[in-house]
């Protein structure tokens, strides 16, 4: 069960970033500006501002299997559409479709792991399951090498390829639904959701607005840089190739594979935990100043920027769990997803925009600081939000955030 879904989350975050190696090609022969295919990644978020909630009592009502059926379908219509991509409209239109998918096949998927697993293995089988979902983000990077006569045929084949893996994906989930039915679950098993209660939310103390803002404001940054924009800026601004620019942004996730359970661990050993997401945090900004500010190799800031995304996720998922009682984890968890794709559709949207009117392209490499002070800014604003975490948690009032496998105390104040 585990592996089949791990292979349904590889196939949807392999579709998922499909538009970055492509991104260069989309401007050059499709002639779409920077907005238009930033627009591409934003719009995979929308949907999930609309059916965050919706998603979750579909799940409690039907089952993580049958969800999760459903959404690679759509996924699968989704991703067909975009490989069609003519005119721009239906391109945008099937990276809708997919964004319907996207949002709902994780939560669905993770959900259903988390069913047939006790609680004392879950943990692992979670970290398995997002490290192949890295994987996923990984082998798209590496695509542009393996795959190279599908990119030199043009900005289509690629796409027709991710279609594909898509269906690939959408097999696998047939048969992950078809054994759940057939099959009862162990009797451990358990659901990992919960209904979402906006009664609830005003209740949160303020270590867990400040933990969001970490969630945003991260997401915000990270995604549409290393999705959207990283591969065309080092074509563009660093002189790589295609595929030489795909290998060093694929570095990001060959790092969070392997060190991304390792923090996890170190976490639980020594605590610390908003001490280590400010450190992990620290090194956006400075990735970005290395790669905009130096002539050091790209490999560089893929270095800084492969130890942040390996450290901040495998500690915030577990620190926010600990902040947030257990009654009310899925009403929290519920507003962190909405409030991240609000900040990811808007990151990727505005980061675009600012790129189309400073003209950046292979013309203009300079038409790309704007978008880079953009990000440095709304990385400074994620420093700001997990600083205030770590003085509060620091504190009195804190949650055992910084004691090594720390409870989370009750009843603090807000």
């Amino acid at each position: 069960m585990l592996a089949l879904a791990a292979l349904g989350i590889f196939s949807s975050y392999y579709e998922s970033d499909a538009i970055g190696p492509i991104a260069d090609l989309l401007l050059r022969q499709r002639h779409l500006t920077q907005f238009q295919i930033g627009d591409l990644t934003a719009v995979i978020s929308l949907p999930n501002i609309l059916l965050a909630v919706f998603n979750g009592l579909l799940i409690d009502r039907y089952g993580p299997a049958r969800v999760s059926l459903w959404a690679a379908v759509i996924g699968f219509a989704g991703a067909v559409l975009t490989a069609v991509g003519m005119p721009y409209a239906l391109m945008w239109t099937g990276r809708l479709i997919f964004g319907i998918s996207e949002g709902a096949i994780f939560i669905a998927l993770l959900a259903g792991v988390a069913r047939w697993f006790p609680r004392s293995g879950v943990a692992l089988a979670t970290a398995i399951f997002l490290s192949l979902a890295r994987v996923g983000s990984y082998t798209l990077d590496k695509s542009a090498t393996w795959a190279r006569t599908l990119y030199e045929a043009g900005w289509q084949p690629p796409l027709w390829l991710g279609a594909g893996i898509t269906g690939i994906g959408l097999v696998a989930v047939l048969a992950f639904r078809i054994l759940d039915g057939r099959w009862p679950p162990p009797p451990y098993a358990r659901s990992a959701s919960e209904r979402m209660n906006w009664k609830d939310v005003w209740g949160f103390d303020r270590s867990y607005w400040y933990i969001l803002g970490l969630h945003c404001l991260y997401a915000a940054v990270f995604f549409p840089f290393r999705q959207t924009y990283a591969i065309e800026y080092l074509q563009h601004v660093k002189g790589l190739t295609l595929q030489e620019a795909s290998n060093v942004n694929s570095g990001v996730f060959a790092a969070a594979v392997f060190a991304t359970p390792m923090f996890g661990l170190l976490a639980d050993r020594i605590g610390h935990r908003a001490l280590l997401l400010t450190v992990g945090t620290l090194l956006l900004p400075i990735t970005l100043a290395v790669l905009s500010l130096t002539d050091l190799t790209p490999w560089v800031s893929t270095v800084l920027m492969g130890v942040s995304f390996s450290m901040v996720p495998a500690i915030i998922w577990p620190a926010t769990t600990l902040i947030v009682e257990p009654r009310r984890l899925g009403t929290a968890l519920g507003v962190i997803t909405l409030l991240q794709n609000v900040a990811l559709w808007g990151s990727n949207r505005s980061a675009g925009w600012l790129a189309t009117q400073a003209g950046a392209g292979p013309d203009n490499p300079a038409g790309y600081d704007t978008m880079i002070w953009f990000f440095g800014a709304v990385s400074l604003a994620a420093l700001t939000s997990v600083v205030l975490l770590w003085q509060r948690e620091s504190g009195p009032h804190g949650h055992g955030l910084e004691n090594a496998r720390g409870a989370a105390r009750q009843g603090c104040l807000p």
